[in-house]
């Protein structure tokens, strides 16, 4: 099997989010593209185009904003229960869930990615996401909702480099005046995850382990960094 015929096997399975077994037979066997796909998600293969991807883009593109937010995803009965690595999965009364944590650049392209437990809180995520991702770009904005206002965070984003945009909680004794047209853009990451869950894959979580579910995101970031790429005049 070739590469191309791995990768339409691949984005059928994301778009469509059939079982592996039901993957129509014209894409070939179901348990070598499962197998193989399983090798490239734990090599890395998928992420370091997506890092390549998002080195070209940056170079091309001075990035002015970036935008940290989250979304949480429901998990099918089938995606619990591995003994064998981890699952970035909560257990509450509602069921269960993942959050998929993100900083991205506009409505096409992100940056950083990781996942957590759909109970843990959105600031201390967010804060390990900003903290991988190290300095910011020069004169680069960061736009947040509220759940990202308290002092920790706004103080890690400034020693990265950002400029924070995020709206104060009314509670605040000393509330401050924000960028409010700037903060508009934050739109902008909701179209993105609203992108991302129109793959099927991702929509609802079937994949037992983090490596594997992380690695059909990345596909679907992959296709719509390449289409923003293709599109751009």
């Amino acid at each position: 099997m070739t590469n191309l015929q791995l990768l339409n096997a691949l984005l059928y399975i994301v778009e469509h989010g059939c079982k592996w077994r039901g993957l129509p037979k014209q894409y070939g066997n179901w348990h070598t593209i499962y197998t193989r796909m399983n090798r490239w998600s734990k090599a890395g293969v998928l992420d370091r185009v997506f890092a390549r991807l998002q080195e070209e883009q940056i170079l091309a593109i001075h990035i002015e904003h970036v935008c940290l937010d989250n979304t949480t995803i429901r998990v099918h009965p089938d995606g619990t229960g591995a003994l064998n690595g981890p699952q970035a999965i909560g257990r509450s009364r509602g069921g269960c869930t993942t959050k998929i944590h993100l900083v991205a650049a506009d409505a096409r392209r992100a940056l950083m990615l990781k996942l957590s437990p759909g109970q843990a809180g959105d600031a201390p995520q967010g804060r390990e996401l900003l903290e991988a991702g190290g300095p910011a770009p020069p004169d680069c904005l960061l736009i947040m909702d509220s759940a990202y206002e308290g002092d920790e965070t706004l103080r890690l984003a400034r020693q990265l480099g950002y400029t924070p945009i995020v709206p104060p909680n009314p509670k605040r004794l000393s509330p401050w005046e924000y960028d409010r047209v700037a903060y508009r853009r934050r739109n902008e990451i909701e179209r993105l995850f609203r992108r991302l869950k129109s793959y099927r894959q991702v929509f609802c979580r079937f994949d037992k382990l983090d490596v594997l579910f992380t690695g059909f995101i990345v596909l679907a970031l992959i296709v719509e960094a390449l289409r923003f790429s293709v599109n751009r005049p």
